[in-house]
């Protein structure tokens, strides 16, 4: 969706990788490495290049519903990352700047970037053959 800096993307490849071993600990402190480097804007980024993984390269853009039976009942984290990986596949900006401001200011913002990561990976685990 853009050009994106090379440290946006080797942070979330850090992430990735940790996810895929299981050590929350490792994605935690990656992401905390890029906030004291680059900010919250730098988390964003790194949470939009997950949301881009998800997706994936190929999907058309244009107006996405979000499908997901028992939305309003999941949890915070969850509801965040369906709605951010929405925002993504809309390439709505807004959205996901709003979504990613509200979970800073519940204090939600650390969980739902590590639910975030692991769905990440859980979809990569689901598209190997």
């Amino acid at each position: 969706m853009m050009d994106e800096p090379q440290d946006t993307l080797d942070d979330a490849n850090a992430v990735l990788r940790s996810a895929l071993v299981g050590d929350s600990d490792a994605v935690v402190g990656t992401f905390d490495a890029v906030v004291d480097r680059s900010g919250v804007a730098g988390a964003y980024e790194v949470a939009w290049r997950l949301a881009a993984t998800m997706v994936g390269e190929q999907v058309p853009r244009g107006s996405w519903t979000l499908e997901f039976p028992g939305i309003d009942e999941a949890n915070y984290d969850a509801r965040w990352v369906a709605r951010f990986v929405s925002a993504y596949a809309n390439a709505d900006i807004d959205t996901a700047e709003a979504l990613f401001g509200a979970a800073l200011t519940d204090g939600q913002l650390p969980d739902c970037l590590l639910t975030l990561a692991g769905s990440a990976v859980a979809t990569i685990r689901h598209r190997k053959p």
